[in-house]
């Protein structure tokens, strides 16, 4: 009954989900105080009291056929230019109205710029370990997703084989800083040669190569490590932005992509970006959130818990004798296997009721990825199972 291009994702449902749903399982079995769950990127910070501030307002005080309508395939005007002069303020840059769209999230701002600019064939690269479901947003538009092998020595991009993997067919490069699922951030210094890869990759091709930014964790970056802002690097360059981390509300599905007036043939793009929001079954991103937006714009997420969070698990891991990086953003923890097979590492971690995501799922086999984004009793309560895993490994 089902497409023959929806079998391979029934086959290979994504490894987070499974696993988020294996610990619910366990947490009926064993309790939920009992099971240390660090699958999912689910904010454990909850949303600032203005954001349900600002719904009772709006619900009181603004339009109900407004609040609750439709309106521009874009966004509201008024949030769209809010949006932009916030990021006029924070980041030095020239945005209006017209550079903004409203999408439903990250991931659904990623799938309508990728429909815009799609043919079939066309490539995109991404940069290994990358969020698993970039493969899924690329083969939705007949696109081929191309691979960049990681630097496990630092994870930042491999940027010698950017250049060779480039080809006439490439459309697009996807970056993600803060990185999921390594918490690196990459530097001014990294985004201005990808610029400038991008600049000569771009003339010798004959057609420009878009740069895609897939932003969720920007504001999440510690010890004062700034995150630049990727437009100012690269003309042809597309943000796309959610409050899912930011403003705690992953549920409610609300973000939007930046098209910079630099971009070549951009109010063409703009427009077909809006058109893909559309037909791509989204009409709109939800009106309320939108409005909700406006008025908490300049909000600010509660960094201390997920750093405190960072530093207990990061420091209590090291201690047991594994490796990983410290990240500096983000809120995830990526943790060399201590065994050649990271999928026996997963196994002995939901041995003891510790669930994690193996680093295959991310393109870079023989890690794990550890969500910190929990409480901080958990993660207290989660490091002597974590003492018996090393034991069980040899550490």
């Amino acid at each position: 009954m089902i497409s023959e291009k929806m079998k391979p994702y029934v086959q290979n449902n994504s490894a987070i989900r499974a696993m988020f749903e294996e610990g619910k399982k366990m947490a009926s079995i064993y309790g939920k105080e009992n099971v240390y769950d660090f699958s999912l990127g689910n904010p454990s910070v909850p949303a600032p009291a203005s954001v349900k501030q600002a719904i009772f307002d709006i619900l009181n005080e603004e339009d109900e056929n407004m609040v609750h309508g439709y309106m521009s395939n874009a966004g509201f005007e008024d949030v769209r230019e809010a949006i932009a002069q916030s990021l006029n303020r924070r980041f030095g840059t020239s945005f209006h109205q017209g550079n903004i769209l409203m999408t439903v999230g990250a991931a659904s701002g990623m799938n309508v710029i990728l429909k815009t600019l799609l043919n079939p064939g066309d490539e995109v690269i991404a940069f290994a370990p990358y969020f698993m479901e970039y493969g899924s947003y690329v083969r939705n538009y007949d696109g081929v997703l191309v691979v960049v092998p990681p630097n496990t020595e630092t994870f930042q991009p491999n940027l010698e084989k950017l250049k060779e993997m480039i080809t006439p067919k490439t459309k697009a490069v996807i970056i993600n800083t803060p990185n999921n699922p390594t918490g690196v951030v990459y530097s001014a210094e990294t985004l201005t040669e990808i610029g400038r890869i991008l600049e000569e990759k771009s003339a010798q091709i004959g057609h420009p190569i878009v740069l895609i930014s897939d932003e969720p964790y920007r504001e999440l970056a510690y010890d004062g490590v700034e995150v630049p802002f990727v437009t100012k690097f690269y003309a042809n360059t597309v943000v796309c932005y959610s409050y899912s981390k930011s403003l705690s509300l992953p549920g409610e599905r609300i973000g939007y992509l930046v098209i910079p007036d630099e971009m070549e043939d951009s109010e063409n793009v703009f427009a077909a970006a809006s058109i893909a929001n559309r037909v791509l079954g989204s009409v709109n991103a939800p009106s309320l959130m939108q409005r909700v937006i406006k008025r908490c714009v300049d909000e600010k997420v509660n960094l201390e818990a997920y750093d405190k969070n960072r530093n207990l698990l990061y420091n209590g891991l090291k201690e047991l004798g594994f490796s990983c990086i410290k990240p500096e953003g983000a809120f995830y923890l990526f943790v060399k296997s201590p065994l050649a097979d990271e999928k026996e590492f997963v196994d002995i971690c939901k041995k003891h009721r510790v669930l994690v995501v193996g680093g295959t799922s991310f393109a870079c086999p023989g890690y794990v990825r550890i969500a910190y984004c929990v409480s901080y009793e958990q993660i207290e309560r989660s490091l002597p199972a974590f003492k018996e895993i090393a034991a069980e490994c040899g550490l």
